[in-house]
């Protein structure tokens, strides 16, 4: 695998604080994204007349585009300068956020997330690269790192409340178009301060293994939705799991014959890895599943507004802070295992306290202590799931494995959520026909109703990725990997990748 050139930094960069504030302004647009857009999502689906099986797709094109994209994304940036790779991901992402904002239906929605999730698959990566190159010294390259965690965890809850701002005072459409003129001024920012590198080599590309393993994914994204629509026995529900499962496995078959795969299977050969990129995948599948019915029934049940609802989302993004901060002390003395296992049984027992909840419940007594709860459970899991992706990791697969930790949430996420609405939207439909026709009262039972069923099954994620944690990861001490970005670049220490993961 090729390098860096190694005289490209081979001098103090006099600008480096300037690039960090460019680079963490385009970090900061895409935390907030996530958290503004889960705020507006009631409202878009009202402007837009968006169906309840269809609404998913407004966070699932997103996370699909990006934790489908992110891996090839880094690989290009290498290959193609960081620099230059970082400034076309802003310029797309805002692109892609103003098509979402002034979007008339909800294809064309769905189209603009997707975009911004592959632009940010592009920029992402590529960040985190320069923040590397850019500081040498490690004391200094421990502060930018500082900088940058704390902009990912401070940005969600920031988002929470500029998303309810925004879209109670404004409009939801702002929560989108809020990011173009930023990322056209952070562009050109970056083209002034940020130097380039980029890695030496010829590069390569495994497009066949993006094709399929990005069709293969909406497929199955696809399926579950017509079955929310048709039910699972329609033929057309049917066809797209069978090419969805028929993908994937030529996905697998194809990165274990590719000189240069996108994903190497060998990562996967290590169980305590496997267990982590696992364990990932189910705490995404439950977290994203629970921000979507959670915001609904803040919303629709509770009738809060969209700034009120955001600010009750606040304990959640304050719970994951603290607990990686506390974690991140823990990890050198007990490993990564009891804080793996113990903070996805607490996100489990959060999530237990959400199945509880009614058409009458209140938030103090009934939703804030499920967020406290599950939250501190999740800072403690992310830091461990951080640390575990790069246990005895070969240098050349570090960049892959710590980048796979975000990839397995964010699939996750998206297949969870969609997953999930349709088992949602089923069980509310199946409330209201066994009680027949009602009012308003019965039908904010039957949302209620979906919504706990909904939340049931991620319990049971969760309480899957608990067994699966203590049987699979066994290492109770780090190893002492050097860990490269996502992007393939070596030069990131492990102690850094662990920071950036426990705020993910």
């Amino acid at each position: 695998m090729s390098t860096s050139n190694p005289d490209a930094y081979s001098s103090v960069d006099p600008r480096r604080w300037l690039a960090l504030g460019v680079i963490a302004v385009a970090q900061l647009m895409v935390v907030l994204d996530a958290s503004i857009v889960n705020i507006a999502l009631p409202s878009a689906q009202r402007s837009l007349h968006i169906s309840d099986a269809n609404r998913q797709w407004v966070i699932t094109a997103y996370a699909l585009a990006f934790g489908g994209l992110l891996l090839l994304g880094g690989r290009i940036a290498d290959f193609i300068g960081r620099k230059r790779a970082f400034v076309i991901g802003l310029l797309g992402f805002g692109a892609a956020s103003a098509i979402g904002g002034i979007a008339q239906n909800q294809a064309e929605l769905f189209a603009a997330r997707g975009l911004q999730g592959a632009f940010a698959a592009l920029m992402a990566p590529a960040a985190l690269s320069l923040v590397t190159i850019t500081f040498t010294e490690p004391r200094e390259r421990a502060r930018a790192f500082a900088v940058y965690g704390g902009i990912s965890g401070g940005g969600a809850a920031l988002g929470l409340i500029l998303g309810g701002v925004l879209t109670e005072y404004a409009s939801w459409r702002w929560t989108l178009l809020v990011n173009t003129p930023i990322a056209i001024a952070t562009a050109i920012a970056g083209l002034l301060v940020v130097r380039e590198s980029r890695a030496e080599g010829t590069p390569r590309y495994d497009i066949p293994g993006v094709i399929t393993s990005t069709l293969g994914l909406v497929a199955l994204v696809y399926g579950f939705t017509k079955a929310n629509e048709s039910g699972w026995s329609a033929t057309s529900t049917l066809v797209l799991l069978g090419a969805a499962v028929l993908l994937l496995i030529a996905f697998v078959v194809i990165e274990a014959h590719t000189a240069e795969p996108l994903l190497p299977p060998r990562v996967f050969t290590e169980r305590n890895r496997a267990g982590a990129f696992v364990v990932s995948l189910l705490i995404g599948l439950a977290l994203f599943g629970m921000f979507l019915f959670l915001v609904y029934y803040l919303q629709g049940t509770l009738h809060y507004s969209a700034v009120k609802s955001g600010l009750a989302f606040l304990p959640f993004s304050g719970g994951i802070v603290v607990a990686a901060a506390m974690a991140s002390g823990l990890l050198p003395r007990i490993g990564p295992r009891p804080l793996m296992a113990g903070g996805t049984a607490a996100a489990a027992l959060g999530m237990a306290w959400f199945t509880q909840i009614e058409v009458g419940s209140s938030f103090v007594a009934h939703v804030l202590p499920a967020e406290i709860v599950m939250s501190l459970g999740m800072g403690f899991a992310f830091v461990a799931l951080s640390s575990t992706a790069l246990i005895g990791v070969e240098p050349r697969d570090a960049g892959v494995a710590s980048a796979l930790v975000n990839t397995t949430q964010q699939v996750g996420g998206s297949l969870g959520t969609a997953l999930l609405n349709t088992i949602a939207a089923s069980a509310t439909a199946g409330y209201l026909r066994s009680r027949g026709a009602g009012g308003a009262d019965s039908v904010a039972a039957g949302a209620v109703h979906g919504y706990t069923v909904a939340f049931t099954w991620s319990l049971g994620a969760l309480v899957l990725a608990v067994v699966l944690s203590l049987v699979l990861v066994t290492k109770q001490r780090r190893a002492p990997v050097t860990a490269e970005p996502a992007s393939g670049s070596r030069e990131t220490s492990f102690e850094h990748a662990e920071e950036l993961g426990a705020i993910r």
